[in-house]
């Protein structure tokens, strides 16, 4: 007598004797078998279609240990229970249910522990096997980055659906760029691993030699780096693959002092723009999961402090002002820029800490600069500000107007702010070369920042606003313990922000994500109103606004500031009050940087502190030791740190490791 997979089990193989034959069951019509009775003594009924569980290919081991103690059993007993089993197969399914209930009933305690161990299994059932793959992906839809990693070490199947590309997409989207609002975390962007058209053989028929590129090797190999596209984690397709890096040639920066050879030649070829035919980036995609894991590994390291440093040097005094940029166009590597007391700007390449360029010109220290894609304006103690072409070193203008030094600056598209020991600001226009004075502050201007408030004044004069925008704000902090907002409209002060025990000498502007705005997106990409509910209530608290009105809403925007009081405040600019202060430093905090995940601040302690603003607690994450002076400047990028000391040196802390 054997067992059959999803059949009955069967009678025995010996004939039966005449005093059991009345005991033979009547042919049973079940809806879903479960042990096969011989066809001489069962009448199947018309088949039926199985049940989900029936589908399944049951476990061989119980259906053997369950033939084994039927076959123990007297020929009696055994088709007594062949009996039970077949009128219970062949009843409906509401017929079943009394049955077991009045079964049920007349079960002890040990049969009712016998029953609950073996429902605990019985009752289990791959849902994925059973679902269509878009109602799966629907399921796999709702959990965590965490989770999906665990669903796709359950099977083969389940790692095919939680390794989908579209559900690491929708991770992707829910915290590259922005913290989400479940977990809290949020993930770099890289905006610096892109891609540009490979080079091409040049159609002229006796080109000159190229220089090597800075990306090669000696052996003109090129080197393994990371270049993945993510310009945003919104996209249609994956991310280019890291392991291939193109480059553009170099003619980007000119030689000082060109060759005849060189200028008796054709004119260099323009720099490619960094974009791709669509062929080669469908090419060269990768997975969303390969995109959420490099991002993850980068805040993990953001988060407990794991980097690796490299030290740059160069400048023969301490650097007072620094800043860099991976995202330039027509440049194959990022760009750093530092000033210094040695009265030079010099220029890096990022990537390979080599120095391409030195300016010279000014005759004090530098103390402040900012560049772009075009130019570089430097700030000195000589009392002027000059504008440079970086890419060929020239100095194009030079504006004179302080009577002290310069001590900051800050430009944009329009307009050019510089604040000095003589307690001045003044705002140079780049259209009209006018340029007009800010007087309020009692001591020596250390920092100023051009906003965009995006709100027009009611009442402008004419002549005032004729060539600034409406809505243009300044911040300035001085050593007067003042920070204060100047309209640029009205040339007056509108907010004094006060607080501060000491020199204020830093300020940033601190974009916080809107989580109703967050939700919303959430939302976009379930189709479920799960989301709009908990938008609602998000309205709802911030003063019975509309879910629409609440997402049209501006993000939140603090001032951030440190002083020589050892302290950094988080400044409400609407109110001008105080939102937050971080204490852990011990001496004065010259810089500070910060963008929508962290806060970062230098010190005279020689220490750079992280800090954490996802919660009240306002803790410090991280804190980096390795200069042997005080910290004076430091710029945050996705991935690292660079800052610059009293002790000449540059330090890049990179958490790509």
């Amino acid at each position: 007598m054997s067992f059959h997979p999803h059949s009955y089990l069967s009678l025995p193989s010996s004939p039966p004797s005449p005093s059991s034959r009345r005991y033979s069951p009547p042919p049973p019509s079940p809806p879903c078998p479960t042990l096969d009775l011989p066809s001489s003594v069962l009448a199947q009924p018309t088949p039926r279609k199985p049940c989900v569980r029936h589908q399944r290919i049951p476990d061989k081991g119980t259906i053997l240990k369950l033939q084994q103690a039927l076959d123990d059993l007297p020929v009696g007993e055994r088709e007594s229970i062949n009996a039970i089993w077949a009128n219970f197969s062949s009843s409906s399914h509401s017929r079943r249910e009394l049955i077991l209930r009045g079964i049920l009933t007349m079960c002890c305690f040990s049969q009712l522990s016998l029953l609950s161990d073996a429902l605990s299994l019985l009752i289990r059932i791959d849902p994925f096997t059973v679902f269509p793959r878009e109602v799966s992906l629907k399921v796999l839809a709702y959990l965590d980055a965490t989770s999906l990693c665990r669903a796709a070490q359950v099977s083969r199947h389940w790692k095919a659906l939680a390794d989908d590309n579209i559900l690491w997409r929708n991770i992707c989207e829910q915290h590259i760029g922005t913290k989400c609002v479940k977990c809290g975390w949020g993930l770099p962007i890289l905006e610096r691993r892109r891609l540009v058209i490979p080079l091409s053989s040049s159609p002229s028929p006796s080109p000159l030699p190229r220089p090597p590129s800075p990306s090669l090797n000696g052996d003109g190999k090129r080197k393994r780096e990371d270049s993945a596209t993510e310009s945003s984690p919104k996209r249609h397709c994956s991310e280019p693959s890291p392991s291939i890096r193109l480059s553009v040639p170099p003619t980007f920066l000119p030689s000082p002092a060109p060759t005849a050879a060189r200028i008796s030649s054709t004119p260099p070829t323009s720099p490619l723009p960094l974009s791709l035919p669509l062929s080669v980036e469908d090419a060269l995609t990768r997975p969303w999961k390969d995109v959420y894991s490099e991002r993850l590994k980068i805040e993990r390291n953001w988060r407990r402090g794991r980097c690796s440093v490299r030290t740059l040097k160069g400048h023969t005094n301490g650097i007072m002002c620094l800043q860099f940029s991976e995202t330039l166009p027509h440049l194959p590597f990022p760009v750093l820029i530092t000033g210094s007391y040695d009265r030079t700007a010099r220029i890096w390449n990022l990537e390979t800490g080599e120095e391409i360029r030195c300016l010279k010109g000014h005759t004090r220290a530098l103390r402040a600069l900012q560049f772009d894609e075009v130019k570089l304006v430097t700030g000195s103690m000589d009392h002027t500000l000059r504008i440079w072409n970086w890419r060929t070193g020239e100095c194009m203008r030079t504006l004179e107007g302080h009577t002290e030094g310069v001590f900051c600056l800050n430009f944009d598209s329009t307009l050019i702010a510089s604040g000095s020991i003589d307690t001045t600001v003044k705002v140079w226009n780049f259209r009209t070369g006018e340029c007009f004075t800010l007087r309020g502050h009692q001591d020596g201007v250390n920092a100023v920042l051009l906003w965009d408030s995006g709100t027009a004044t009611s009442s402008v004069p004419e002549a005032s606003s004729q060539h600034v925008s409406p809505g243009k704000m300044l911040f300035s902090a001085s050593d007067d313990f003042s920070v204060r907002l100047w309209d640029l409209t009205l040339r007056t002060c509108v907010r004094l922000f006060s607080g501060h025990m000491g020199q204020v000498q830093s300020l940033k502007l601190l974009t916080l994500c809107n989580p109703a705005e967050d939700v919303l997106k959430d939302e976009d990409r379930r189709g479920d109103g799960s989301a709009r509910l908990a938008a609602t209530d998000a309205a709802t608290t911030a003063g019975d606004r509309s879910p629409r009105e609440v997402k049209q809403k501006n993000p939140q925007q603090l001032l951030v500031s440190s002083a020589l009081d050892n302290t950094v405040k988080l400044w409400d600019i609407d109110s001008g009050k105080v939102v937050r202060t971080l204490f852990g430093h011990l001496e004065g905090v010259w810089a500070v940087a910060c963008d929508k995940m962290r806060v970062v601040s230098g010190s005279h302690d020689r220490t750079i502190k992280i800090w954490n603003l996802d919660d009240d607690r306002d803790r410090c994450v991280s804190t980096f030791v390795g200069h042997t002076g005080a910290v004076t400047c430091l710029a945050l990028g996705e991935d690292k740190i660079v800052s610059g000391s009293d002790d000449g040196d540059v330090r890049i802390w990179s958490f790509c490791v």
